[in-house]
């Protein structure tokens, strides 16, 4: 399966972005899909994640101006942030998970500027 994000760019602060990640493969629906986020040196963490049925949840930094969607008819995961802050700034992943299937994307990078 191959992962592949998209949507990174240069901000400023305020200001969206979309972020994209589409997966190979014709099991999509099936996957626990989640966005994470993570600078040098720091820990990865979980930003937004929704399952299959459509249910998310979301770090308490980017509730509410972030959002998370999936299209299973194009296998594709969505990630719309908006009111952007300089904090967001990372290297955004996509990850997809059904029982033992793991995979990851290899990111793409976000720069908020101040």
């Amino acid at each position: 399966v191959q992962v592949v994000e998209s949507g990174g760019g240069l901000v400023q602060a305020g200001g969206s972005l979309r972020l994209s990640c589409t997966a190979s493969g014709s099991v999509f629906n099936l996957y626990a899909l989640t966005w994470y986020r993570q600078n040098p040196g720091k820990q990865r963490e979980s930003v937004a994640a929704i399952t299959r049925s459509g249910s998310t949840n979301y770090a308490d930094s980017v509730k509410g101006r972030f959002t998370i969607s999936r299209d299973n008819a194009k296998n594709t995961v969505y990630l719309q942030m908006n009111s952007l802050k300089p904090e967001d700034t990372a290297n955004y992943y996509c990850r997809l998970q059904y029982l033992t299937l793991d995979y990851w994307g290899r990111g793409t990078q976000v720069t908020v500027s101040s």
